[in-house]
């Protein structure tokens, strides 16, 4: 299942939610080259984070191949930079453009309960908190972490505490049947963290690279809590949707949605 948007109006213009999605961008296609070779993998070992570099538990000068062009050699000098530019490279054009969508269709609603300044420092206390998590569940990793994606966890972490009934709509694709559904945002989000949650848990201890679980589970926890501190009630008051406001009974959320309309 794949979110197609919600149901939720929003009343300040995302200027936030713009830049940040503008800066994912421009980094895709000036620094990473459109994910072409040798400038994606240049760009994942400079930018990317690697936790066993950062801890100093990986010996300086180790090297790894992470691309068909590009080796990337362990330095001995200060990459804590590494933890917020990680979070603007990606590692291909499916991980750019889900990350991107997803921030498109919750980050607008978040920063309108907080608004923009608010939400961009909050963004990024969220991709710290997720990176601080994938360090520690693996320390001495020798493989770059990159994506947006902790950062947007912690945008739905925030999402489903301040809109929990609000509907969202879901292509649902199973073999040759497609349709959609709507489905209240703390099942959706719930079972995208539980997901997550299970994911991390059968990939603890194992070696390679793959997707950094703990990043999402950390960003989602800390966005949950944060919200707590970035929200603004008078900009929240206004909003028809806050809490558990949504006119539909919580048993009558799933729908089925007619497409022809």
């Amino acid at each position: 299942m794949f979110p197609i948007r919600d149901d939720n109006p929003h009343f300040l213009t995302p200027y936030a939610t713009y830049a940040i999605v503008a800066l994912n961008v421009a980094a895709w296609v000036l620094v990473q080259g459109f994910g072409a070779e040798p400038s994606l993998s240049a760009s994942v070992c400079r930018f990317g984070l690697i936790p066993g570099e950062l801890l100093h538990l990986v010996p300086a000068g180790s090297q790894l191949q992470i691309g068909p062009q590009s080796v990337c050699t362990i330095g001995d000098t200060s990459v804590w930079h590494t933890t917020v530019s990680s979070m603007f490279m990606h590692g291909g054009w499916m991980h750019i453009i889900g990350n991107m969508w997803f921030l498109w269709i919750f980050g607008n609603n978040v920063e309108d309960a907080m608004g923009h300044s608010r939400f961009v420092l909050f963004y990024l206390l969220c991709g710290l908190a997720a990176a601080s998590a994938q360090v520690m569940a693996d320390p001495g990793s020798p493989l770059p972490m990159v994506g947006a994606s902790g950062a947007i966890g912690g945008v739905m972490g925030a999402y489903v505490l301040l809109y929990p009934r609000v509907h969202v709509h879901m292509l649902f694709i199973l073999v040759f049947y497609v349709t959609t559904v709507a489905v209240p945002a703390y099942l959706m989000l719930g079972y995208w963290f539980l997901i997550q949650l299970l994911s991390g848990v059968a990939s603890y201890g194992l070696q390679g690279g793959g997707v950094a679980f703990w990043a999402h589970i950390g960003g989602f926890v800390a966005g949950a809590i944060l919200i707590f501190l970035f929200r603004d009630p008078k900009l929240l008051s206004r909003h028809p949707y806050f809490g558990w406001n949504q006119k539909a009974s919580p048993t009558r959320n799933w729908r089925r949605i007619n497409r022809n309309r």
